[in-house]
């Protein structure tokens, strides 16, 4: 009734299926990768620790937008008490200068895309459309 020669190779054929990207990674030596981002040499913190800007990025920068274009805040009260203003152009860009070596490094990794490059533009891209 059961079809044990047939069912058995066809669970091992599926879970080797299943599996093979991490074997991929283990014998290709990708496993343990960890991207890591240029940070900027002459500043010693960023408007949050470091552990809750990986996490949370995402979420700030939106709330960011909802309060400045939504509501009219521009300040932002940081966790250490700090003001800053709420501009991705002049607060984070001014210390992450180079995409493709902040930004990319991560968002290629995980394999996202965001929205922020539709309307704002990389401070380097800017020189380069300057000199065109």
């Amino acid at each position: 009734m059961y079809d044990g020669k047939k069912i058995i190779p066809g669970l091992i054929l599926f879970v080797g299926l299943v599996t093979s990207p991490l074997w991929y990674n283990a014998v290709s030596g990708k496993a343990g990768y960890v991207p890591k981002p240029e940070l900027p040499a002459d500043k010693k913190e960023c408007i949050e620790p470091k552990a809750y800007i990986r996490i949370n990025h995402k979420v700030l920068l939106e709330d960011w937008k909802e309060s400045v274009v939504r509501n009219g805040v521009r300040i932002y009260k940081a966790s250490n008490k700090k003001n800053y203003n709420m501009d991705l152009n002049r607060t984070c860009m001014s210390c992450h200068k180079d995409k493709t070596k902040f930004c990319d490094q991560c968002h290629n990794y995980a394999g996202v895309t965001n929205k922020c490059w539709d309307c704002h533009i990389y401070p380097t891209q800017v020189k380069e459309q300057k000199i065109k």
